[in-house]
Formats: C-alpha cells, structure tokens, sequence
C-alpha cells in the first residue's frame, strides 16, 4: 500500500470523512466495471458499486494495513455482488431468468460498428456463460482487473492453487467456448 493511500486512511480513521473521497476516486471504475461483469446489469452494477463504497467505509477500521488496499476493495465487491445475485434470485425464485442484455448496440453514424460491437459482446458473454461463478471470479480479477494471483487469492478469500486452478479451467472453457462459436454452421450436422 502506498504512503498516499495510509495517509488518506489514517485521516478517515481520525474523523475526517472528505478524505474518503480522494482515497477510492482511482478505484471507482474499476470497481464499477468489474460488478457490470459479475451482475451483468448496469443499474444494478451502480448498486452494487455504491454498496461497496458504503461497506468499505463502514468496515474501513478493519482493514489490515498490511494487505492492498485495491484488493481489499475487489474482495467487498465480489462479496457484495454474491449477495446482491443471492437476493436478487431468491427475489426472483420461479422466474426464468434473461438472458444477458447486450449493450452498446452502436450510433446512428455507424449502425455496422454498433452490430460488431453487440455481436462481440454476445459473443464475449455466452463464453462467459460456460464458466463457473468461481472461474469467472477468477478470470474477471486476474485478465481484466489485473490482479496478482495473491492479490486475486484474497480478494476472493482462497488459497492462490485455488486461483490458479480455476483461472486455468476458466482460460480452458473459454477457448472450447470461443472455438465452438467460431465453427461454421454448415447444416451438415444430423
């Protein structure tokens, strides 16, 4: 963790709340981005990214200053995004559930760039479809976050074999998946 950060963390600690504010600024993106990837619904994703800002606030006494303080945040977001999905499920027990919607479907300008773009994301989402929740977990933080296998263990509460068995199987999965979509439908299948 660097000197900026504990300095901006000692000053929440004594009672001074605006300093929380220049302490997660650089990490709002990312934390947003990666609950649109777990929860997959950008208002939804808001909440969630709301909440952790609340929870770490909340439980920033807490916090074990020889930890990352990024990965720290990433682990209340994967947290709070499981429990958002847990209720959201439990809430919607009966219904089936939709699938993915496909955002960016492109500008007036270039509705061809918009369908490339929708049909990449398809494309990205149904192999994102074929893993686990703990290998897409995994896959999020460690490809598209960028975090260490440590930094990705403690986000996500486990061991790093763990992180490594699973961002394998995901990286595995997504290759069968991304080649089974890539193959032609020839209608020579019976």
């Amino acid at each position: 963790m660097d000197e900026r950060e504990n300095a901006l963390i000692e000053q929440v600690l004594a009672g001074d709340a605006a300093a929380f504010e220049p302490l997660v600024t650089p990490y709002r993106g990312a934390l947003l981005g990666l609950a649109s990837r777990i929860v997959r619904n950008p208002e939804d994703a808001q909440e969630v990214a709301q909440e952790t800002l609340l929870r770490a606030y909340r439980y920033l006494g807490g916090f074990d200053r020889g930890l990352g303080f990024r990965s720290w945040l990433y682990q209340i977001a994967v947290n709070t995004a499981r429990s958002f999905q847990r209720k959201r499920l439990e809430r919607d027990i009966g219904l089936d559930r939709a699938a993915p919607e496909i955002i960016g479907a492109g500008s007036v300008e270039d509705p061809e760039a918009g369908c490339d773009r929708a049909a990449l994301r398809a494309r990205l989402m149904s192999c994102l479809d074929a893993l686990s929740r703990r290998e897409r977990e995994v896959f999020l933080l460690r490809e598209i976050e960028e975090l260490n296998v440590r930094e990705t263990a403690q986000a996500l509460g486990s061991s790093a074999i763990s992180v490594r068995v699973h961002l394998n199987a995901a990286r595995r999965k997504i290759r069968a998946r991304y080649l089974e979509l890539d193959r032609p439908d020839d209608g020579s299948r019976s």
